[in-house]
């Protein structure tokens, strides 16, 4: 065993798979700064809007990694395993 943590090389995954995925487009630096700054948006529009809602997401580590990395996408993804399992 190499010595990493489990979520260490899943994040390590998750970064080039988007990586890889923003390679594609004609401007790959402004698509993945588009999608991270789309997905800290919709992570703060969560949280303010959770008084009304009553679903918000933490802000820690995992959640702004997911926000930032996988964009809107991910945000909403965290939502559903919220509101479905209470994992986030």
């Amino acid at each position: 065993m190499s010595g990493l943590h489990p979520a260490a090389l899943a994040a390590a995954a998750v970064l080039v798979l988007m990586g890889f995925a923003a390679s594609r487009h004609k401007k790959p630096l402004r698509a993945s700064l588009t999608s991270a700054l789309a997905g800290m948006g919709a992570l703060g529009a969560v949280n303010m809007l959770a008084p009304f809602t009553g679903v918000g997401l933490a802000l820690n580590a995992f959640t702004a990694f997911m926000a930032v990395v996988l964009g809107a996408p991910g945000v909403v993804t965290m939502l559903v395993l919220n509101l479905v399992f209470g994992l986030v």
